[in-house]
């Protein structure tokens, strides 16, 4: 009888352990609301996933119950496999749907089968938009989880990519930048056919739906809006690249940029923007 129980004792016991891990994981319905059809689960170390659906008749998102001024938001995510064209998989920051909105942008962009899938990375200050930098993913983001940050403070804004800095968008003091409106953490999958890829002239092949993007590992180290900053803030409140990192947007912009809104003369006929020709 003994003999028997201890199996029992050591399988409750394994329980308890994961129910102890998932409960420490269990962010998503913690920390966001949801909008269309999210699912919620947990992997084999015990790490809770949300899942995104897009099909024709909805696609999906969540977005932070607190909103922040300020902060570090890193996230794993593992986008749509095979033919995701017209599809737009993102992890932002947004103050709201108004004119003069501000915004943080990291878009993923669907491709065909084989084709990169493109990062695009924006910001948006006072409604002042387009300051495109799109890139190349240099890997297959549908075969595993890499993690994408976002370190806003006020003095920059930087943009990683597995732990590697790839872009750095400068705060001027006579140009707008995102410094006065809280803004919540977004994320969300939609069609995005009209735009994505190739310009629009892909659309989503809806034969593939439903699609899916699973999010993990999410974490924001960030001053919430009308409250205090987290101890230990300085780590990112200060914070601007250094030569190892400066060295690592070069790499991204040498070898995998697609799209510069600095380079695009065509659409900004009256002059570039100001940042453009400064360091």
């Amino acid at each position: 009888m003994a003999a028997r129980r201890a199996p029992l004792a050591l399988l409750a016991a394994s329980l308890a352990v994961l129910a102890a891990v998932a409960s420490a994981d269990s962010w998503l319905y913690e920390k966001f609301n949801t909008d269309g059809t999210v699912r919620a689960d947990y992997d084999a170390s015990g790490q809770q996933v949300a899942m995104l659906n897009l099909d024709r008749s909805s696609g999906a998102g969540f977005n932070s119950k607190e909103q922040y001024l300020y902060g570090e938001f890193s996230i794993q995510m593992k986008l749509i496999p095979g033919n995701s064209a017209g599809t737009v998989s993102c992890f932002y920051l947004s103050s709201g749907d108004s004119d003069d909105h501000d915004e943080i942008d990291m878009e993923f962009m669907g491709n065909f089968s084989g084709q990169p899938v493109v990062l695009n990375t924006n910001v948006w200050a006072s409604g002042d938009g387009k300051k495109e930098h799109q890139f190349d993913l240099w890997f297959d983001p549908a075969a595993d989880y890499h993690t994408y940050t976002i370190i806003w403070n006020p003095t920059n804004i930087l943009f990683k990519v597995d732990g590697n800095v790839i872009r750095c968008f400068k705060r001027y003091a006579d140009l707008p930048y995102p410094s006065s409106r809280p803004m919540a953490l977004h994320a969300t999958l939609w069609d995005g056919s009209y735009w994505a890829t190739e310009k629009g002239k892909v659309p989503i092949d809806w034969s593939g739906a439903p699609f899916v993007v699973s999010y993990r590992g999410y974490s924001a180290d960030a001053c919430v809006s009308g409250g205090a900053c987290p101890a230990g803030s300085d780590r990112w409140m200060n914070k601007q690249p250094d030569a190892t990192e400066w060295g690592t947007v070069k790499w991204a912009e040498s070898n995998y940029m697609r799209y510069n809104y600095c380079e695009d003369g065509w659409r900004f006929p009256q002059g570039l923007p100001a940042e453009c020709s400064r360091s």
